[in-house]
């Protein structure tokens, strides 16, 4: 069962109950997945190695909410950020958005998500510059989740950090010793005041009443990689993974996810046409990045991390050996001989050919 084949079933009557509420990037979206690898006026060329047989198929959409795409993008995402690792422990901070919240991130995600990661970047910034801990400048990279793992809209942002500071004036690498980063209320109380104010910059309509208290989470998470992989899981590929659609019957959709409390798996069952409005409302608007590195993570800050790793390695250091991420290159098997085919590039495929 797909994701685009429910969609394709029942768009005219999704299009119809949520009349109003699509967003242009939604409408998007959904012609991008309908057209995947179907329907293109371009295809890619394959011949057979074996014999004389030719083949041309559909390209893919390409886009970022396709489940069916995407997979190289983010392999290419996790290999450049096991380039950055360094051998240190390393911490993850989760912001959260209050429920009262949502109903911005619904109607107005294009100034909402981008203040949301400015406000908590240069908070996670001035907690290590005041802690005596670190005192330095720190590296860390964002990654933005606009759902539970029931997949309702509940905007939050993951900050995978480094244990340790770099100060630029004594040209010192400064380890944080413990399983402690920083006291997360505070970092919410903060939070809090901080997006509240930007919000209001914004003059971005906000509900009359709103939590005092907002939940934040600092844990230890030991090395760097397991969490660097756990944040790639919904990157470029859409919100729930085909494999985990059971059953689409008499109307209704049925998923399973991994219950948050109990960690036991769950399923789901609703409408099409309210499965379709509940997966469809995570895409992004134009433009608008999910993942973001800030400090020492940056993109142009590749010499100042390569310094920070000869430090450790002279201090000692032992850097993990990490598997190589290889690229899944598209294979196919010729129907005449079963002998692998070879890709020719990409051709323009006949007007007559063309649904």
């Amino acid at each position: 069962m797909k994701f685009i084949d429910i969609l394709r079933d029942h768009l005219d009557v999704f299009n119809q109950a949520y009349d109003g509420q699509i967003t242009t990037s939604m409408r998007h979206a959904i012609n991008a997945m309908l057209s995947c690898r179907a329907h293109t006026q371009r295809a890619s060329h394959w011949a057979c190695q074996g014999c004389t047989h030719t083949a041309d198929f559909p390209l893919s959409c390409g886009h970022r909410s396709c489940p069916q795409c995407q997979y190289n993008t983010t392999a290419d995402w996790l290999a450049k950020q096991q380039a950055k690792l360094l051998p240190v422990d390393y911490f993850m901070v989760t912001l959260t958005l209050p429920y009262e919240l949502r109903v911005v991130a619904k109607y107005q995600p294009e100034a909402l998500y981008p203040a949301m990661f400015s406000v908590a970047a240069s908070v996670l910034k001035d907690f290590a510059l005041n802690s005596p801990k670190l005192a330095g400048d720190i590296g860390f990279t964002g990654v933005l989740h606009t759902h539970s793992r029931r997949r309702d809209l509940h905007p939050h942002i993951h900050f995978i950090i480094p244990a340790g500071s770099f100060n630029k004036t004594q040209q010192h690498w400064k380890k944080n010793k413990g399983k402690y980063l920083f006291n997360a209320f505070n970092l919410a109380k903060v939070w809090r005041a901080r997006l509240l104010e930007q919000l209001a910059k914004l003059n971005l309509k906000l509900p009359t009443s709103l939590p005092k208290k907002w939940v934040v989470d600092c844990q230890h998470v030991g090395k760097g990689l397991p969490a660097l992989q756990y944040l790639s899981r919904y990157l470029y590929r859409g919100v729930l993974p085909d494999k985990n659609i059971k059953s689409e019957a008499d109307g209704l959709v049925s998923f399973k996810y991994k219950d948050s409390q109990t960690q036991s798996t769950k399923v789901r069952t609703l409408p099409a046409t309210e499965f379709l409005w509940l997966m469809l409302q995570h895409v992004l608007p134009k433009g608008l990045r999910r993942v973001r590195d800030y400090g020492l993570l940056r993109g142009n800050a590749k010499k100042l991390r390569l310094q920070i790793q000869l430090m450790l390695a002279v201090a000692g250091a032992v850097f993990p050996i990490i598997p190589e991420i290889k690229r899944r290159l598209a294979t196919r098997r010729c129907p005449c001989c079963l002998q692998p085919m070879r890709f020719m590039g990409i051709v323009k495929r006949p007007t007559n050919l063309i649904p």
